[in-house]
């Protein structure tokens, strides 16, 4: 057999599905069939382990969409509740809902010799929510090659956090091998217990790699890119050049960083008199689980700290950092920190008495402002309402909780990050479901379900131009 010719049965089918869709539709297609085969999986009585006993198709389908979906959130612990073949299927589904499964079925195309058709690079450019379809080959190999080299030293350093801990040889490989990929993913799955990564607080050898993780897979592929680019361009000895990053480079970097540290600081004042951050470790140790607080509200759903500790400002200032979420084009949901930077930008704009949003001797477009103000618009409809709908789902709900709760759980659902203060599971039949719908929203994003529900080649005539008219605001 020529295996230039061979063509795996799932790009077959892929094709097949998406030869009426736009790229769109087919991203979001993928996500949905991944989630439902993931559902099936874990439904086998071979997923569970006999002491859990036999767990819904709900609960199933809600691990399958919270994996896939790169969420965390969890309607029964994962690590007493499902058997080692059930923990391999939600690590491949982490795997598969952090990369896309369009870029790994093309990775796989590839290596098998298939050429990559013009709409199927579209698709990839949908996939990564990239501006240029050109190079999306490249970008495919550069991502999948960087996501296995960031992963492999991260569960590297990790088994020596965990063996230097006290954990077994075979338990510390298995545990680096799942968190550097749930943490890489921004998925915040852990095979630990209940409590998350309470237990390691004070290892620095654990919370450093996996904060790096999150913020590294976080970041987007394409600032990767432009990294790279950069190295080789200034360490060149024939083309060597000043650092030059892009604009959406600097967004994303100066804006993670921005909330990164403001994070850090609004814990350390604000939860002072919280023993759960400000145990015996003195300064240095609150400032580490500060730091992991504020980096896992980037859409990772880790905990260092009880999250039920928290006071109800800071359960709703964490609200606000989870909603925003991480970078485009990574493996992060939410907002997102550019979506975030272009509003402020333009809001400054205005203060400056500017017409135009003019960010380091660059123009961004007035369309890009349309579409951050339309993202943000919904997320915010889409958090008042999950939240309204929560309150009166979960209204006889046997477990004692506040409406700030249930605002903590909808916006760690809809930014992807998968903290939560306790409520998770023991929700509703409807609350469950709300969270699915919000968890898949926030990584798919709004605008692309809007687009996937819309009619295929329903385009807006742009050509038209309607005569302007001042009105009265603010």
């Amino acid at each position: 057999m020529d295996i230039h010719k061979f063509k795996p049965r799932g790009i077959i089918l892929l094709k097949k599905l998406s030869s009426n869709m736009t790229p769109t539709q087919t991203v979001t297609l993928s996500f949905l069939v991944i989630i439902l085969i993931g559902a099936i999986l874990l439904k086998i009585p071979f997923s569970q382990t006999e002491s859990a006993g036999p767990i819904s198709f709900l609960d199933c389908l809600f691990t399958a969409t919270s994996a896939v979906c790169v969420t965390g959130l969890v309607t029964v612990t994962t690590a007493t509740s499902w058997s080692f073949f059930g923990k391999i299927v939600i690590l491949i589904l982490i795997q598969i809902g952090g990369l896309g499964l369009v870029a790994i079925i093309t990775y796989l195309g590839i290596h098998l010799g298939k050429k990559i058709t013009l709409k199927e690079r579209l698709t990839i450019q949908t996939a990564f929510n990239h501006t240029d379809f050109h190079g999306m080959v490249r970008m495919v190999m550069f991502v999948i090659r960087g996501t296995l080299i960031c992963e492999g030293i991260g569960a590297f350093i990790l088994f020596w956090g965990f063996f230097t801990d006290g954990v077994g040889v075979l338990t510390s490989f298995l545990y680096a091998i799942f968190h550097s990929v749930s943490a890489f993913c921004n998925a915040g799955f852990d095979i630990i217990g209940a409590q998350s990564l309470i237990p390691f607080a004070s290892n620095v050898l654990i919370n450093i790699p996996i904060m790096l993780l999150i913020i590294i897979g976080g970041i987007g592929f394409s600032v990767w890119v432009d990294f790279i680019h950069n190295i080789k361009n200034h360490f060149s000895m024939k083309t060597k050049r000043r650092w030059k990053f892009s604009l959406h480079t600097k967004l994303v970097l100066i804006t993670t960083g921005l909330l990164l540290f403001t994070g850090t600081a609004y814990f350390l004042v604000a939860e002072h008199g919280n023993s759960q951050l400000w145990g015996n470790g003195g300064f240095g140790e609150a400032l580490l689980k500060a730091m992991f607080q504020s980096v896992t509200l980037r859409t990772a759903g880790y905990a260092t700290i009880d999250q039920a500790s928290l006071s109800e400002t800071s359960k709703f200032i964490s609200g606000i950092f989870m909603i925003i979420g991480g970078s485009p084009g990574g493996t992060a949901g939410g907002i997102k920190t550019v979506t975030l930077a272009v509003v402020i930008c333009s809001v400054w704009s205005v203060i400056k008495g500017r017409y135009t949003i003019d960010v380091f001797h660059k123009n961004i477009p007035l369309q890009l402002l349309q579409k951050s103000l339309t993202i943000i618009i919904i997320m915010t409809v889409l958090l008042s309402t999950g939240t309204a709908i929560l309150t009166f789902t979960e209204h006889n709900n046997a477990y004692s909780h506040l409406t700030v709760d249930l605002f903590f759980e909808v916006a760690s659902a809809l930014g992807t990050v998968g903290l939560t203060t306790g409520i998770t599971p023991f929700l509703s039949s409807q609350g469950k479901f709300l969270l699915i719908l919000c968890m898949f929203i926030g990584r798919t994003g709004p605008i692309s379900i809007l687009i996937s529900l819309s009619k295929r080649g329903e385009v807006a005539n742009n050509n038209i131009r309607y005569p302007k008219e001042d009105i009265l605001i603010g």
